[in-house]
């Protein structure tokens, strides 16, 4: 493959002080690391190191977030499917939630994830303390 096939790079904005959000995180990548031609950048906004000015970093933490080669981006479960987009094995469901209904429906169930997530952490931190 040139250069010039090759996808611009979409850039995952991931909370890693999250440890649902890590392991997540953690297999999209060994699903990248599968392809070469996936063109995912990963960064860890909570991360001390993070680039991302501390002004934005509250609302990338609430929600997950990507950022396309233009600097725009998407969040929620739009955030999700561009992802998905560029994963083997996972491009079904990208295609699939551009049909009608689909894509309001995964973001009803992401809000509905968001209301849980504070305890659904909880849980993933102690059974990390007790591993």
């Amino acid at each position: 493959m040139n250069d010039a096939a090759k996808p611009e790079v979409l850039t995952v904005l991931y909370d890693g002080g999250c440890p649902l959000c890590r392991r997540e995180i953690a297999h999209v990548q060994g699903l990248a690391a599968q392809r070469t031609d996936s063109a995912l950048c990963f960064v860890d906004v909570s991360a001390a190191q993070s680039t991302v000015p501390a002004a934005e970093r509250a609302a990338l933490l609430a929600r997950f977030h990507v950022q396309r080669p233009d600097g725009s981006r998407l969040d929620g479960a739009a955030a999700f499917v561009a992802m998905w987009a560029r994963l083997p094995g996972w491009r079904w469901l990208a295609r699939l939630a551009r049909w009608p209904g689909v894509l309001p429906a995964l973001e009803w169930a992401y809000r509905g994830f968001l209301r849980v997530r504070p305890r659904l952490q909880a849980l993933a931190r102690r059974a990390e303390r007790t591993a």
